[in-house]
């Protein structure tokens, strides 16, 4: 397998008018929806343990946000099982992972980034400003404090998508890198099995803390700092 083949995974390719990055986040949506259909007043399984994520990502918002913010639970819920269904699928065969495009994931997070500060600006006015200017600090060193903290604050949607993208890229490379060892190596497939395992999880941890660090910056629009 030549180097530029293992970067073949990541074409964007137009199909019926749409881009594979479109036709998967629109599958992600429906399997998502399917999967939130048919709650049972007796719990089995699979609703035992979304009931579970419900309340562990509640409890966040509450303590991150406090009762005033639980009105972002159902938005930081669902931006959950979206990445982490978007994530698990690109790790199956001939699937394409819109996660692993640096313009997808900037797209997620710049959105969100804009949306805080539309929603602070509505919510406090020209006052929301003063986060660019720590309570206390010296007024002669304004002019720098204020350019630092711009450039920190708009630096939160870079890294925001960036650490999506690049965790979830070196995954999908490491498996296109193994899988060519795999035809000569048998020993290799064996590798692969535990490499897969621990996709699985950085899939996983990689949308939490994405939806972490969105509750985290939602709360700039209930207090000033």
């Amino acid at each position: 397998m030549s180097g530029s083949s293992y970067f073949e995974q990541f074409n964007v390719v137009w199909l019926f008018g749409l881009t594979n990055s479109a036709i998967m986040m629109s599958l992600v949506i429906f399997v998502v929806l399917l999967f939130l259909k048919g709650i049972d007043l007796i719990p089995k399984r699979w609703q035992s343990f979304f009931e579970l994520v419900c309340f562990h990502f509640y409890s966040v918002a509450k303590e991150n946000l406090g009762v005033e913010g639980l009105k972002f639970f159902p938005f930081i819920l669902s931006l959950f099982f979206f990445l982490v269904f978007l994530n698990i699928f690109g790790l199956c065969p001939y699937v394409f992972t819109p996660t692993t495009h640096i313009i997808v994931t900037l797209g997620f997070s710049f959105s969100i980034i804009i949306g805080i500060t539309l929603s602070g600006l509505l919510r406090f006015k020209k006052d929301f400003f003063s986060i660019l200017m720590p309570s206390g600090a010296p007024l002669v060193l304004a002019p720098l404090l204020v350019l630092i903290e711009t450039v920190s604050y708009f630096s939160r949607a870079i890294s925001l998508g960036v650490r999506l993208a690049a965790n979830l890229s070196a995954g999908h490379l490491l498996f296109a890198i193994l899988a060519g060892f795999g035809v000569i190596f048998k020993s290799a497939i064996v590798i692969m099995v535990f490499i897969t395992l621990l996709e699985i999880a950085v899939a996983i941890i990689q949308a939490y803390v994405f939806c972490l660090l969105t509750t985290i910056y939602l709360a700039d629009t209930l207090v000033l700092h």
